[in-house]
């Protein structure tokens, strides 16, 4: 049986008037989730809301967390995903409070001793193996795609006017086009890090692997690399969930 530790933080930080910001964790461990709403007044916090309440909801009706072929797994979070994304431009097409409302979403979700991982728009997952640590999702960001064709560098990218205008997530068209979610299967010692942009925006890479890689306590470590974030000069809301695998 898979062993591991989890601690999550959402604040609303020091320049947002409210947290737009979702994240939630089964209390098994069967999945986390990390949701960043977008669309003014209370849209982005509607958006996030239904993300983390349909994704999980779809998944434990679909899905035998003991075990699955990985094609099924896969497509029933590509359907859960699809549906979700359905909703929110369903409403937000019939209530003027939510036009254009949208969110971001990044996820693990555990079935049988394998990670399924991934993402739309620019909330990220991490993973720290050794003194290795990579990005398990990709930026669905109109920068990344500028840096991806070799148009722009990656110093480019930090700075870019375009790095948080998404070009897919939760709420648009290409939200339901599926999520491609990679498999990872979790050695003993492996951390994993899931964080709305907030945290990436506040805080460089190495920063960030190691707080990661010195923290003995996921949720003071999911603690800290908020406030270090929040320290770094982020400018929206913050949220991380901190996944620690002991043994499996």
């Amino acid at each position: 049986m898979l062993r591991a530790r989890w601690g999550s933080k959402s604040i609303t930080g020091n320049f947002r008037e409210n947290n737009e910001d979702r994240c939630l964790v089964h209390p098994q461990g069967k999945y986390f989730f990390v949701a960043d709403g977008m669309g003014g007044q209370m849209a982005g916090e509607k958006a996030s809301e239904m993300a983390v309440d349909m994704v999980p909801r779809l998944l434990e009706k679909s899905l035998d967390f003991e075990s699955g072929a990985p094609a099924q797994v896969s497509k029933v979070i590509d359907e859960a995903v699809a549906a979700a994304n359905a909703e929110i431009m369903a409403l937000g097409e019939v209530d003027p409070d939510f036009h254009n409302m949208g969110t971001t979403l990044a996820f693990i979700v555990n079935v049988g001793k394998t990670f399924y991982i991934g993402g739309l728009g620019d909330s990220r997952v991490y993973q720290l193996r050794g003194s290795d640590m990579t990005q398990l999702t990709t930026d669905h960001s109109l920068t990344q795609a500028l840096l991806d064709a070799g148009t722009i560098t990656a110093e480019d990218a930090a700075t870019h006017r375009y790095r948080n205008v998404l070009y897919k997530y939760l709420g648009s068209k290409e939200g339901g086009s599926g999520v491609q979610a990679k498999q990872i299967t979790p050695q003993t010692g492996d951390r994993f890090l899931l964080c709305s942009d907030g945290v990436s925006d506040g805080l460089k890479k190495q920063a960030l692997k190691d707080l990661l890689a010195s923290g003995t306590e996921p949720q003071a470590t999911a603690e800290t690399v908020i406030d270090a974030a929040l320290k770094g000069g982020s400018k929206d809301n913050i949220t991380c969930v901190v996944v620690f695998i002991d043994g499996v």
